[in-house]
């Protein structure tokens, strides 16, 4: 399957593995790219610049496919060096990275200089706007339904995704919601040119993240996410747990007088505790309405072979069918 997006970055495959605190790994990335993917590693989980420099190393001892670096632009406890971290990436030899939070602008001249491409994660049409003036390559548009942050407008994919198509030039993938070869084709269907995947990536086998996060991913239904931080709009999308739970009663006290500092101990240092010590109550960490597709643990190589099969069965038979006749006969299940 050939598209905008696979041209730009030189993948096989239309998908995207996001940029995961605590999971865009050497690991994961590298598992994404060898199965024709485009894998991520997640910049700031390396807490220096010579961290990345060396993870970055590590994932090309494990692929020759072409990666990508995330660095998201956030309001953080400290301010992370980005100039140093883009120079990590460049002397890696990476030519994709993955922007998201606030606008890479400021940056885009360093990057653009190492020949490197953007795409910028954004939640609404006028900054995906934005994004394309500033001159990033693509952007990866994510709906209400993605983990992480959606943004405060609340719109699903289901218009998000045309809005983006009526507007921009520059090609996009979409991100919230993605699953399977079902999300696949209906994202192509309503104009991006692949999906970006975050996760669903983390009930693989590669997934470097403990086993009680993988189980939990494949028990948890779409009812078991929520929104969290919405006072402070910095809305950040998590699975359901303890830690939450008293996140959400010290937001109901707070009120409108919510500050960062009163729920720290909820957001500050989670992702370590979960996703490395697999801690499923410890507090706020992303995950998407997608959960509630997860029904198994498969390798990387495994779900991105079955969900290209899958999106060729259905644009072959469901979708043909309807055109000449043969009411769109079902292919086998997609198993998300």
């Amino acid at each position: 399957m050939k598209t905008a997006i696979t041209e730009l970055f030189g993948i096989q495959h239309p998908i995207i593995q996001g940029g995961m605190h605590y999971v865009g790994f050497a690991e994961m990335a590298a598992a994404v790219s060898n199965a024709g993917g485009l894998g991520i590693i997640t910049g700031l989980t390396q807490k220096t610049p010579e961290l990345l420099a060396k993870e970055i190393a590590r994932c090309r001892d494990m692929t020759d496919k072409p990666i990508g670096v995330n660095l998201t632009f956030l309001p953080t406890f400290s301010s992370p060096p980005y100039p140093e971290y883009i120079a990590a990436i460049k002397e890696g030899g990476v030519k994709v990275v993955e922007t998201a939070g606030r606008s890479p602008e400021q940056y885009m001249p360093a990057l653009k200089a190492a020949g490197i491409k953007v795409i910028h994660k954004c939640t609404s049409v006028r900054h995906s706007l934005k994004a394309e003036k500033i001159g990033c390559d693509a952007v990866s548009v994510d709906g209400f339904e993605c983990g992480g942050h959606p943004g405060e407008d609340d719109i699903p994919n289901m218009i998000l995704l045309p809005r983006a198509a009526d507007e921009l030039k520059i090609p996009f993938v979409a991100s919230g919601g993605m699953a399977d070869a079902r999300s696949l084709v209906a994202a192509l269907a309503m104009g991006a040119a692949g999906m970006n995947m975050g996760t669903r990536f983390i009930a693989t086998k590669e997934a470097p993240v403990h086993p009680n996060v993988k189980q939990a991913l494949v028990k948890a239904t779409e009812l078991d996410t929520v929104l969290v931080m919405r006072a402070l709009r910095n809305t950040e999308r998590v699975l359901k747990n303890k830690g939450v739970d008293q996140l959400l009663e010290i937001e109901r006290e707070k009120g409108a007088t919510l500050k960062i500092d009163d729920i720290h101990d909820q957001v500050a240092g989670v992702y370590p505790r979960v996703m490395v010590d697999g801690d499923m109550e410890a507090g706020a960490w992303s995950c998407g309405m997608v959960v509630g597709l997860i029904n198994d643990v498969p390798t990387v190589k495994q779900l991105i072979d079955r969900i290209m099969a899958d999106a060729e069965a259905i644009i072959q038979q469901r979708l043909t069918g309807f055109l000449y006749g043969s009411f769109g006969t079902k292919p086998a299940r997609a198993v998300a």
